[in-house]
């Protein structure tokens, strides 16, 4: 170990349980270097600083990991299962330097698709660059692989890594030799422009296909879990997490506005390398808390795609856990409320959670994740006055310049978010003034203006309602419907001074 290292590490370990869990190794800058399981947190971790360790380790990976920790954190869990899940989100969370990267390992298939060859073709690598090209993959069972690309091949006529296509003089393709039989449904020759339209068929298709097999591959990998084989189960975890990854890409790449300005796609990149994130943050959750001295408490949540709003996926609350002032309890129940309901639909977290606050209320948000039993995705605050950016782990806080695109997008979230709950608070008082006109009708207690309120909905259809229309609502008889209408009629000026 090396001679800097802080005092309490070696107690740290000392006092780990004997339990299932997930370690996350640090540098002495705070920085997560490496994220790891283990079935017994205690035996897995003392492992690293038994004496001599990081001399005796052949592979130098290994050995310059040993050397950078200066800290360390843990996160108890229930089983084994659930610690092999939790590894692999912090590892898309963080992307830890010494974890290794499943979309960059040379064991698995990719297919690639370079959209800027006039013939664009489907080859096999093992490499992914940032290009042109569209990217399917990674894939586990290559022997399926290329049994598809053929059957591809034979159904769309398109071209493979070997094809090598013949130009005629009238422009047109001859795809392949007459000889060859494997298109059997599309011409060998073709335009430019018809192969194209080939291509985004098979590219369909081959989407399609890679679902199917990210279907099997979750099967698997919880089936490994299941037999206890925990290592199988990582890597055909690592497999899902680069497949998802690929998909989520392709998705983005189809549905892409070209008329939306590239900036949007700029200022979430921008605001990705700031965060440390595993990818640009298309979709974005933010939450804020508006009051008037206590009273009137509620809650908006505002949520944007693509660095845009979204206004159909806007949500406000009303407090319902307290009365009063709190506003760190306000924000750990609607978190709770939101997070809760997309667990039970079934639908995604946000790639983003941004909470107007500080440390208190992202406190409060985590609290509300902890009691849904949910890992929480990447969470920050922004607290106003400086434009801070607060983190929930212990990396400081942080303060981009006010120019920074990311910053900016992270801005117009928080204020929209703002102004929303503004506008939620200002009709709610303006309803509760409405109603405060029955303050002043004798005998009205809170039991029958409650139950009126719930029938007619509002002051003003409770205007325009009957006497019998009023005398309907339990607890009002007859009488009392027919004062409290005319309470409610408009007097004409000239009606008090007529005998």
């Amino acid at each position: 170990m090396p001679a800097t290292e802080p005092v309490n590490l070696k107690e740290k370990v000392r006092h780990l349980p004997d339990k299932p869990g997930v370690y996350l190794m640090k540098d002495r800058l705070g920085r997560i270097i490496y994220v790891g399981k283990a079935k017994s947190l205690k035996k897995r971790v003392s492992s690293y600083f038994q004496r001599g360790r990081a001399r005796t380790v052949s592979q130098p990976k290994i050995r310059a990991l040993i050397e950078m920790i200066a800290d360390l954190d843990t996160i108890e869990v229930k089983s084994e299962p659930e610690a092999l899940l939790l590894e692999g989100k912090l590892i898309k969370q963080w992307r830890p330097r010494y974890n290794t990267d499943f979309t960059d390992d040379k064991r698995f298939l990719l297919v690639r698709v370079d959209l800027g060859e006039e013939l664009p073709r489907f080859r096999l690598t093992r490499l992914k660059k940032e290009d042109r090209s569209r990217y399917f993959g990674p894939f586990a069972h290559s022997g399926l692989l290329r049994k598809t690309l053929a059957q591809m091949r034979r159904q769309f006529g398109i071209l493979l890594g070997d094809g090598t296509p013949e130009k005629l003089p009238d422009g047109t393709w001859r795809l392949y030799d007459d000889v060859r039989t494997e298109l059997y449904g599309a011409g060998t020759i073709v335009s430019a422009e018809d192969y194209r339209k080939r291509v985004e068929d098979a590219c369909t298709f081959l989407e399609g296909k890679s679902r199917e097999w990210l279907e099997t591959l979750r099967n698997e990998m919880l089936a490994a879990a299941g037999r206890q084989e925990f290592e199988k189960a990582a890597e055909l975890r690592d497999i899902v997490f680069a497949l998802e990854k690929t998909l989520a890409k392709t998705r983005h790449f189809e549905r892409t506005d070209p008329t939306r300005p590239a900036r949007d796609d700029e200022a979430l990149e921008s605001l990705q390398v700031a965060l440390h994130l595993s990818s640009p943050p298309r979709t974005m959750e933010c939450f804020d808390i508006s009051h008037i001295s206590g009273t009137l408490v509620v809650a908006s949540m505002v949520h944007f795609a693509d660095g845009r709003p979204d206004k159909d996926n806007y949500r406000r609350f009303q407090i319902k856990s307290f009365i009063g002032n709190d506003d760190y309890r306000a924000m750990e129940e609607v978190v709770g409320r939101r997070y809760r309901r997309l667990l039970e639909e079934g639908k995604l977290f946000p790639d983003l959670i941004v909470i107007d606050g500080g440390r208190g209320q992202i406190g409060a948000a985590l609290k509300a994740f902890v009691a849904l039993d949910a890992m929480p995705p990447a969470l920050i605050g922004l607290a106003k006055q400086h434009e801070t950016i607060i983190f929930p782990d212990e990396r400081p806080p942080l303060n981009l310049p006010l120019n920074h695109p990311g910053l900016n997008v992270l801005q117009r979230l928080r204020d929209e978010a703002h102004r929303f709950a503004n506008t939620y608070n200002a009709d709610l008082r303006s309803r509760k003034i409405r109603e405060s006109v029955l303050d002043d009708f004798p005998g009205l207690g809170e039991k029958r203006r409650a139950a009126l309120l719930g029938h007619f909905g509002s002051i003003e259809k409770l205007r325009a309602a009957s006497v019998k229309e009023i005398a309907e609502v339990p607890g009002f008889g007859g009488k009392m419907a027919e004062e409290l209408w005319g309470f409610l009629q408009p007097r004409l000026p000239d009606q008090s001074e007529s005998v």
